[in-house]
């Protein structure tokens, strides 16, 4: 059985991602020690809330160095949400620095039309834009769940793989090497999410 770790920064929503990758098979094991963190089999680096708090307490656990020492190393990566945007450079959220393990930036929506709320929640399509083996199987018409008032705006377009529209299309996963994160939540997506997860535990880090 493959094995995983669960970043424990205290940003919640562990226990379902959990269940989600025993669901598929994937022993999967809470863990805020960085030193596993940075020697593990493969990482999932899930998160709801801000960046800002979400960055002080990975610096004040050494899980910064762990999740770049990792990256490094060429561990396959899983990011979800809050993982996702502050694994880039900058959040606009409270002007916060973040990872840098992609070069980018994540943006607070700004929309016109006054009828669409932030934050963004619910279920929206999601749009593979090439090919990447954790999207493998994602069929037009397929739905995430998604809730947040951020989204990820990569320095390179060939880093995003797949998007969603909320009044505007907008990049909802990316990937870089051994990395790859998804906005959406995976985990709270039903069958369509546990697959992704499936394909993440299958992955090898290449693309």
């Amino acid at each position: 059985m493959p094995q995983a770790v669960i970043v424990d920064y205290e940003a919640g929503n562990l226990k379902s991602v959990q269940r989600a990758c025993h669901e598929v098979g994937l022993d999967a094991e809470i863990v805020a020690d960085p030193e596993r963190v940075a020697t593990a089999e493969r990482v999932i680096f899930p998160g709801v809330g801000a960046a800002g708090s979400a960055m002080r307490s990975i610096t004040r656990r050494g899980l910064d160095d762990a999740l770049r020492q990792a990256f490094a190393r060429g561990t396959p990566i899983l990011g979800i949400c809050l993982g996702l945007q502050i694994s880039l450079d900058h959040s606009e959220e409270s002007d916060t620095d973040t990872l840098g393990l992609m070069a980018g930036e994540v943006c607070r929506f700004a929309l016109d039309d006054p009828a669409l709320k932030v934050p963004h929640m619910g279920w929206n399509e999601v749009r593979p834009v090439r090919a990447h083996p954790v999207l493998e199987g994602i069929e037009p018409g397929d739905e995430f769940y998604f809730v947040h008032a951020y989204y990820p705006k990569p320095r390179d377009e060939a880093c995003v793989y797949a998007v969603a529209e909320y009044e505007r299309p907008f990049a909802c996963a990316v990937g870089m090497g051994n990395y790859f994160a998804t906005q959406f939540h995976p985990e709270k997506s039903g069958r369509v999410g546990l697959r992704l997860i499936q394909r993440f535990a299958e992955w090898n880090g290449t693309c």
